[in-house]
C-alpha cells in the first residue's frame, strides 16, 4: 500500500507546537553545527551527528530525484539497507504522479523493516545528480513537503500519519551532490518548520 501528500495541503489543524520529533542528521561537523543553530532554539528538533540509521526512529527522509530514483549518497544507503524501497518509491511515482514526483511534494511508503517502518520520498532535485543553483529553494520546498506530510496527511486506512510516524530522521537536504551549504539548508529547513508548526497568536 503507498501513501501521498502534495506540499500544497494545508498547515497543521491548529497551529499548534506538534508532538513531532525530528531529528537531524549529520555526518559532518558543519551541518551538525549548522543544524544546532535551528534546532536550540525549536522545540520538537534535535540532532544527531552520525548516520540516520543509527536511531530508532518511525520514518526516515529521503531527499531524492523526481523519478525515485536511489543510486547515490544516502538514498543509496538505503536502498541497501530496505531492498525493496526503490520498487516502493518508483511505484508510487509512478502512480499517484504519472512517473515524476515534483520537488515540493512528498510521498510515504513503507521500508519493509521493523526499523524505521516508513521512508518518506521528499525530492530535492528533478534529476539524479542535480547540481542546484546557489539561490535554489529546494531544500525549503522539500522539508515543507515532508513537514506538512507529517502533519496532514492520512493513510488509506483513515489513520493521520501524525499518529504512526511520531518521530523522524533527516538527513541534510541537498547537501551532497547538490552543493547546498549545510548554512543554507539548515535555514531553509528552519523556515518550513516555522511555516507549518508556527502557532497562531492572534488572528
Amino acid at each position: 500500500m503507498l501513501w501521498g501528500v502534495t506540499a500544497d495541503s494545508g498547515r497543521s489543524a491548529d497551529g499548534a507546537e506538534p508532538e513531532l520529533q525530528l531529528v537531524l542528521c549529520a555526518l559532518d561537523e558543519p551541518l551538525a553545527a549548522a543544524w544546532h543553530d535551528i534546532a536550540d532554539s525549536r522545540a520538537g528538533l534535535s540532532v544527531h551527528q552520525g548516520s540516520v540509521l543509527d536511531l530508532q526512529v518511525d520514518a526516515v527522509v529521503s531527499p531524492a530525484n523526481s523519478y525515485g530514483w536511489m543510486r547515490g549518497g544516502i538514498d543509496a544507503v538505503y536502498a541497501r539497507a530496505f531492498p525493496d524501497v526503490e520498487e516502493q518509491v518508483r511505484s508510487a511515482v509512478l502512480a499517484y504522479h504519472g512517473g515524476e514526483l515534483p520537488v515540493g511534494e512528498a510521498l510515504l511508503v513503507p521500508t519493509g523493516a521493523p526499523n524505521p517502518i516508513w521512508l518518506i520520498s521528499a525530492p530535492t532535485m528533478r534529476e539524479p545528480g542535480e547540481r542546484l543553483p546557489a539561490d535554489t529553494v529546494h531544500p525549503y520546498l522539500a522539508a515543507r513537503a515532508v513537514l506538512r506530510l507529517l502533519a496532514s496527511a492520512v493513510l488509506e486506512n483513515g489513520t493521520p500519519v501524525r499518529h504512526v510516524a511520531r518521530s523522524v530522521a533527516m538527513p541534510g537536504l541537498g547537501t551532497g551532490i547538490g552543493g547546498v551549504t549545510p548554512e543554507l539548508c539548515a535555514r531553509q529547513v528552519a523556515a518550513a518548520w516555522d511555516e507549518v508548526f508556527a502557532r497562531v497568536e492572534q488572528l
